[in-house]
């Protein structure tokens, strides 16, 4: 996995250019409001040389108009910048979200193999967040802060040329202490980011196994796994912190001494009538409102490197290679009939490590093949291929003649349906599932398809029958009802290639011969692939593939197989036994 690091540049150009109006309109406001903020550092001179020193009631009164109009402008600016900006980032964190969701949703099943789906979910809530310290109000006080910071800096030299350079020297040693700080926090807030999302995937696990879990007595073992992970989230965070209160000591301290120096420096000033009280005091507000912006920017400058850490997170997965990527699958086709064949097809998950190799056989269209062996020979695999959830190493897989892996995989998958021997069901009602393929389809589908698949058996005891809320993976059916739903589901999306892996495994007997007939309607006509754990349901196969080795061993009818006395005929007596 490429992990690109994402520049200013690129951050620029993709997220703060395209709104570059907004954040224009942000800064005229932010510069507004920080001019009127020195409406009152400018005002201390004449309060303290014209106004009480002569006396000049009439000039206080303009005084106290002009400082009231600028903190009433500051209120104002501030609330318009608050709402315009953090809107606005607000509304980018949402696309982002979406445009990330959207781009892991089309990478391949490989990657969902190697991912949690709990650091996944991380990924896409919680790595784009810090883009609102761009777009909001972050980028923009960081700009008006410079922007107060050099204004109050000509103000400054304007009054004590000598006292402002003094004032400098600590200045220029802060800044070059937070740069450095600063390219050492981004690549710890990029490993916080992986951190969580650990975190997060274990505790999504530990959440969805609660049954076997406490089946196994395991709540102590699965706490210390959590505790690891959170303790290594706290060190990570302690080490970011050590590097931010660095910045914040040295602000303090070096900050601290040019206080103390200013204070030095104008006391004799003023005693050998060199400076007036007045600007004394005016220095001593603008210092304030010079340094507080700069102490203000590398807070903010800590936020953008979070930012940009969770960027760079998120870029990895922008970057990654969809499975449809638009350049090699460009052939769209129409309603297919469903011949499909495998030419030498060689397949490996690792480099080195075959899976599969050289498997070759047709499957005409509204024939059924069932694959059978032992664990791990392969017939999951073959599966996959069939349903271009994976692509082959070598060789072709065709579908009426054109080479799968230049299908469009939206124009094949929308006439494919899968019902696998622990079928996922989404929280929400049993008719939400089953329109799941087809949310448009009538209601006289849905009940056909509720009919055919004999759910309606137990549902129809329901208060609620299909509108009943079935919890979190289907928890609240049984297995047997879970399946049923299932395949009720499949019949609704009327696919032309059906992936079958021992849909009946999970039924007791009544349940079993229940669903048989129905499968077999589902079945009729369309080119279907069976898994086969149970060899009993699969007698009536149009062709039986025993799979061993990552190599077809036999290929024939059930009939042809038990006389051909070889390795079907041993797993079949060995069942029978059984």
């Amino acid at each position: 996995m490429s992990k690109p690091k994402v520049t200013i540049g690129h951050v620029f150009k993709t997220i703060v250019w395209p709104r570059r109006n907004l954040l224009f309109v942000g800064l005229i406001l932010i510069v507004i409001s920080r001019i009127s903020g020195l409406v009152l550092p400018w005002a201390s001179k004449y309060l303290v040389d014209e106004v009480i020193a002569k006396k000049n009631i009439t000039m206080l009164y303009y005084l106290l108009g002009g400082v009231v109009g600028a903190i009433i402008i500051q209120a104002v600016t501030s609330f318009l910048l608050t709402k315009l900006l953090s809107v606005e980032a607000q509304h980018l964190i949402s696309v982002l979200r979406v445009k990330v969701q959207k781009q892991i949703l089309r990478l391949p099943v490989r990657f969902f193999d190697n991912s949690k789906s709990g650091a996944l979910v991380s990924r896409i809530m919680t790595d784009v967040e810090g883009v609102r310290n761009l777009v909001g109000t972050g980028l923009v006080q960081l700009v008006g802060g410079l922007l107060s910071a050099v204004i109050c800096l000509v103000l400054l030299i304007n009054i004590s040329p000598m006292m402002t350079l003094y004032v400098l020297l600590p200045v220029a040693i802060f800044g070059f202490i937070s740069l450095q700080a600063f390219n050492k926090i981004r690549p710890i807030f990029r490993e916080r980011g992986k951190l969580n999302a650990e975190v997060t995937g274990r505790l999504t696990e530990t959440l969805n196994g609660v049954r076997v879990i406490k089946g196994f007595n395991a709540e102590a073992q699965e706490i210390k796994t959590f505790e690891a992970g959170v303790e290594k989230l706290f060190l990570n965070v302690k080490q970011s912190l050590t590097s931010t209160s660095l910045v914040t000591s040295s602000a303090t301290f070096l900050l601290g001494l040019a206080s103390t120096g200013i204070m030095g420096i104008g006391g004799y000033m003023i005693i050998h009538g060199n400076m007036t009280f007045g600007d004394f005091l005016s220095f001593t507000l603008y210092l304030g409102f010079m340094i507080a912006p700069i102490v203000q920017m590398s807070n903010i400058g800590s936020q953008l490197t979070e930012a940009f850490a969770g960027l760079d997170r998120t870029e990895e997965i922008m970057n990654m290679t969809p499975e449809d990527d638009g350049i090699t699958r460009t052939m769209k086709i129409g309603t297919i009939k469903g011949d499909i064949a495998f030419n030498n097809v060689s397949f490996a998950y690792d480099e080195g490590k075959s899976v599969l190799r050289n498997i070759s056989f047709s499957a005409p269209n509204g024939t059924v093949t069932a694959l059978v062996g032992t664990s791990g020979s392969g017939k999951t695999t073959i599966a996959g291929l069939a349903a271009s959830f994976l692509n082959p190493e070598s060789g072709t897989i065709t579908v009426d003649g054109v080479d799968l892996a230049k299908v469009s995989l939206d124009s094949y998958r929308s006439q494919l349906g899968v019902v696998l021997q622990d079928d996922f069901l989404f929280e929400g009602t049993i008719r939400e599932n089953i329109l799941f393929p087809r949310p448009g389809a009538s209601e006289e589908e849905l009940l056909q398809a509720v009919r055919a698949a004999n759910v309606d058996q137990f549902t129809d005891s329901f208060e609620k029958g299909l509108d009943t809320v079935i919890g979190e993976r289907g928890v609240k059916l049984s297995g047997g009802q879970r399946q049923r739903v299932a395949i009720a589901r499949a019949i609704l999306a009327n696919p032309r290639v059906l992936i079958l892996d021992e849909a009946t495994s999970n039924l007791d007997t009544e349940s079993e011969s229940l669903i048989q007939d129905s499968l077999s309607r589902l079945m009729k006509g369309r080119t279907t692939f069976v898994i086969a754990h149970r060899l009993s349901t699969i007698r009536q196969a149009d062709q039986i593939l025993v799979i061993e080795g990552g190599e077809i061993q036999e290929l024939g009818k059930h009939e042809q197989l038990i006389e051909k006395k070889g390795r079907y005929f041993e797993l079949y007596t060995y069942q029978a036994r059984i």
